[in-house]
């Protein structure tokens, strides 16, 4: 099993950014695909982001396109999230995740271990 803790969260303006990382301790999480999803008051938890173990392979959910950028360092165990141009709805609170697969994927029943979350709050 792969412990993943998530920081960088925090509350910011609209407009604003945010860099949120993840770091993975225990079970390397090579080579599997990594996935960032956020949940917001009241909602479904939703995929965000997806990366492919090689980082060659990225997704990303329609909302987010073009504002946000997954990457990820293997020889660091990390994966980030830069998010910029950041909107009132972004406000959630936002998980790491590994696959079970090597592949970027959207489908959360194909991520097993999660973090603890970190929370965004973006102001209007």
């Amino acid at each position: 099993q792969v412990q993943l803790v998530e920081s960088g969260g925090g509350l910011v303006q609209a407009g604003g950014s945010l860099r949120l990382s993840c770091v993975a301790s225990g079970r390397t999480f090579s080579p599997y695909a990594m996935g960032w999803f956020r949940r917001a008051p009241g909602k479904e938890r939703e995929f965000v982001a997806s990366i492919s173990w090689r980082g060659a392979t990225t997704s990303y959910a329609d909302p987010v396109k073009g504002r946000f950028t997954i990457s990820r360092d293997n020889a660091k165990n990390t994966v980030n999230l830069q998010m910029n141009s950041l909107k009132p709805e972004d406000t959630a609170v936002y998980y790491c995740a590994r696959s079970t697969s090597q592949f970027a994927t959207m489908t959360r029943d194909s991520y097993y271990d999660w973090g603890q979350g970190t929370q965004v709050t973006v102001s209007s």
